[in-house]
């Protein structure tokens, strides 16, 4: 007889799993980073942070605010960004906050967008690359991209070549590509791009797009050496925001039941 949810949430197997995993990934944090314990300014430097709406891009953008830095949130939805511009603005006492729509599964938008910044910016010192998705259903997009790849890695893959110049002459400079210590899961099929050759599992499409995060960016900051620009990837922790949104009910509550011993995006902590 198939066991019901209430069975396997009430069990005592499932109830210790839960409770291990939750203390084994809490044992992993390390200190809570006191933002204001570090002097760094960024007065006159533009600085532009793609999936600032929310969760850790809106923490990034809220940061570089507060050290005086010209920011640009690079949004999707014009709402949210809206709504992330004011309360960055207030927080952070800097009106040199701007909203910019970009939707980087899509390659004429990020065209778009870059061709404008290039007229606006004639400065880019940082770019933060944080837009992404974790559990897309399966698409393609008008450009015959799988979706999860494009927006996790040939978005942000174009984008940063299309201001790479641009960055690069405005050294000192820095480009950091947010990507996941599950990339070490994922597996290189250039076939997947387009959907092909892909048994469909969320997590193991993320965990593809993840890879591609880290070698592509480990090639760039190669090809960086001797520019004064440097390029990262990094892994940001487990962190409670949005990315489980396009996952079931059933995986949104586990991840918000064992969500005490993640970490917060916590943006009243200035």
């Amino acid at each position: 007889m198939p066991l019901e949810l209430s069975d396997i949430l009430c069990s005592p197997v499932w109830i210790i799993s839960t409770v291990v995993l939750g203390l084994v990934v809490r044992s992993q944090r390390r200190g809570s980073w006191n933002p204001r314990a570090c002097k760094v300014e960024l007065k006159g430097k533009t600085a532009i942070v793609t999936g600032a709406n929310t969760g850790i891009g809106k923490f990034i953008a809220l940061d570089f605010a507060r050290r005086g830095a010209r920011v640009i949130l690079a949004c999707r939805s014009e709402a949210r960004g809206s709504d992330a511009l004011r309360e960055i603005r207030e927080l952070s006492g800097n009106a040199d906050v701007h909203l910019r729509l970009v939707d980087v599964s899509s390659l004429e938008s990020v065209q778009e967008f870059s061709a404008a910044i290039l007229q606006e910016e004639k400065e880019i010192h940082i770019l933060v690359n944080n837009a992404g998705a974790s559990g897309l259903p399966k698409g393609i997009t008008a450009d015959g991209l799988e979706v999860s790849f494009a927006t996790n890695h040939v978005g942000p893959f174009l984008l940063t070549n299309l201001l790479l110049d641009r960055i690069k002459s405005s050294a000192p400079a820095r480009i950091v590509n947010v990507s996941s210590v599950n990339h070490w899961r994922g597996k290189v099929d250039f076939s997947h791009f387009h959907g092909k050759n892909l048994v469909y599992r969320m997590d193991e499409v993320y965990n593809h797009t993840k890879l591609h995060n880290v070698l592509w960016t480990n090639e760039l900051a190669r090809r960086l050496k001797g520019t004064d620009v440097t390029a990262n990837s990094l892994h940001p922790g487990v962190v409670m925001t949005e990315v489980m949104r396009h996952y079931s009910w059933v995986v949104r509550f586990l991840f918000n039941l064992v969500g005490f011993f993640f970490f917060k995006v916590e943006l009243r902590l200035y």
